[in-house]
C-alpha cells in the first residue's frame, strides 16, 4: 500500500472514532439515561480539559522518548478500552470520569496524527502543503461515515455507539504500529526552561493587546462550537415528542441531517483562499461570527415541516462558521507572531478555542439550559437557540469594534495558491 493511502486510512479512522458518539451522545444521555442537562454540560467540558492538559505533555514525550506512531497507538488502545467500559456505567458521576479518561487519551491524538503524517510525508519527499489536505479531508469523511453508521443502525440513542467507537479506536491503535517509524526528534534543548519545554513561553503574547484580544475571542468562539455538537442532534430528535413530527425524516434520521454540517465543512474549505484574498483575515473571521448567529437563529425557527429548509440551511452555514474562523485564525497567528514561538502560539490558539472555550462552553451552557430553559423536563429549544444566537451576535459586534487588523494581501498569498 502507498504511503498516502496508509495515512488516509489513519485520518479516516481518527475521526470515525469521534463521529461515532460525539454528535449522538446527547440522545443517549437524555433519552436513554434521562440524566440532567447541567451534568451533561460537564461531559463536554472534558474535551476542553483534555485539550488543555494533554497535548503539551504528549508532545514532549513524542519529542524526547517514544516514537510518535507508537504513542499514538497506545493512546488509542487505552481510549478504546475506556469507551468499551462506558455502556456498563449506571450513574452520571462515573460516566464523567470514564469519558474524561477516554478524552485524555483521544484529544492529544488529533495533534499526534498530524505530527505522524507530516513526519512520514517529509521523510518520503512529499510536498506536505500539497499532499496533506486531501489526506486530512478523509478525516471529515470518517466522521460523517460514523454518524451515518450510528443512525442507520438505529444506535443514535443506544450504548452501541460507544462499542462502535471503541472497536475503531483499538483497530486504529493496532494499525498505527504498522506505520513508518517516527522516532523522537529531541528538538527540545536539555537547557530549555520548563516554560519552553511545555510551550508556555507563547503566553507572553497575552502582553500584547491585539493578541490578547484575539485569544479571548478564540475562547468565546470555541464555546459556540460546542453548543451544536452538544445539543444539535438532541434538538432534532426531540421533535419526535410532537405527534405531527414524530415520523418525519428530521426525527428518524437526525444524525444524517446533522452530517450535512460536516459535508458543508469540507466544501467551505475550498472557498477559504478566495475569501481570504478578497476580504482579509478580520472580515473572514467576522463572517464566521455572523454565520454562527445565522446557524443558531435558523435552528430557533426551524421545524420538520415548513421550517425544514431552515434546519438544512443552518447545517450548511455551519461549514462557513467553523472553517472560516479556524483557518483565518490560524493564518493570523502565522503572520503576526515571531517564528521562534510560532508553533507554541498555534498551540495556544487551539488551547483557547478547543480547550478553555470547550470547557467553559460545556459547563455554562449546561447550567443555563437546565436552570432557565427547562420546565417540567421539557427544553424550550426556541429560546435556547435564540439565546445562543444573541451570544454569538454580541461577540461579533464586539470583535468588529475592538479588533483592529489591516488586510495585507501578501499575508494570504501562500494559502490562496
Amino acid at each position: 500500500m502507498s504511503i498516502k493511502f496508509r495515512l488516509t486510512a489513519m485520518s479516516f479512522l481518527q475521526f470515525f472514532v469521534w463521529g461515532a458518539w460525539l454528535i449522538t451522545v446527547g440522545n443517549y444521555w437524555f433519552a436513554t439515561k434521562q440524566w440532567s442537562g447541567e451534568q451533561f454540560g460537564a461531559i463536554f467540558s472534558t474535551l476542553g480539559l483534555s485539550s488543555i492538559i494533554m497535548p503539551a505533555i504528549t508532545g514532549i514525550i513524542a519529542d524526547k522518548w517514544i516514537n510518535a506512531e507508537k504513542l499514538y497507538g497506545i493512546l488509542h488502545i487505552l481510549g478504546g478500552v475506556a469507551l468499551f467500559y462506558i455502556p456498563q456505567v449506571q450513574d452520571p458521576t462515573t460516566f464523567y470520569w470514564v469519558i474524561f479518561a477516554a478524552m485524555l487519551c483521544y484529544m492529544p491524538t488529533i495533534s499526534l496524527s498530524n505530527s505522524v503524517a507530516y513526519n512520514v510525508l517529509k521523510n518520503n519527499q512529499y510536498d506536505v502543503i500539497k499532499v496533506f489536505p486531501p489526506i486530512r479531508v478523509w478525516g471529515t469523511v470518517g466522521f460523517i461515515a460514523a454518524m451515518w453508521l450510528t443512525n442507520l443502525t438505529d444506535n443514535k440513542a443506544s450504548a452501541n455507539m460507544f462499542y462502535i467507537a471503541a472497536v475503531a479506536a483499538i483497530a486504529l491503535g493496532i494499525y498505527s504500529f504498522s506505520l513508518p517509524k517516527c522516532p523522537p526528534q529531541k528538538l527540545i534543548s536539555e537547557n530549555a526552561t520548563l516554560a519552553q519545554k511545555l510551550g508556555l513561553d507563547a503566553f507572553k503574547l497575552f502582553g500584547t493587546y491585539k493578541m490578547a484580544l484575539f485569544f479571548m475571542f478564540s475562547m468565546f468562539l470555541g464555546a459556540a462550537l460546542q453548543l451544536t455538537n452538544m445539543y444539535g442532534d438532541v434538538f432534532l430528535s426531540e421533535f419526535g415528542k410532537m405527534p405531527e413530527y414524530a415520523e418525519s425524516i428530521i426525527v428518524k434520521k437526525s444524525t444524517l441531517i446533522m452530517s450535512i454540517s460536516q459535508i458543508s465543512e469540507t466544501l467551505f474549505i475550498l472557498a477559504i483562499p478566495f475569501f481570504l484574498k478578497r476580504f482579509g483575515i478580520k472580515r473572514v473571521m467576522l463572517i464566521s461570527m455572523f454565520a454562527w448567529v445565522l446557524r443558531f437563529g435558523l435552528f430557533a425557527y426551524g421545524n420538520p415541516a415548513d421550517g425544514l429548509w431552515m434546519i438544512v440551511l443552518s447545517c450548511i452555514v455551519y461549514g462557513m462558521a467553523f472553517d472560516f474562523f479556524n483557518i483565518s485564525g490560524s493564518l493570523f497567528v502565522e503572520t503576526t507572531t515571531d517564528s521562534k514561538i510560532r508553533s507554541s502560539a498555534q498551540g495556544l490558539f487551539m488551547m483557547m478555542s478547543n480547550g478553555f472555550g470547550a470547557f467553559f462552553g460545556g459547563l455554562i451552557s449546561g447550567y443555563v439550559i437546565d436552570t432557565y430553559f427547562t420546565h417540567d423536563g421539557a427544553r424550550d429549544w426556541h429560546n435556547i437557540w435564540l439565546s445562543f444566537a444573541g451570544y454569538a451576535l454580541v461577540i461579533a459586534v464586539l470583535f468588529g469594534l475592538m479588533f483592529k487588523h489591516k488586510h495585507v494581501p501578501e499575508d494570504v498569498a501562500e494559502i490562496a495558491h
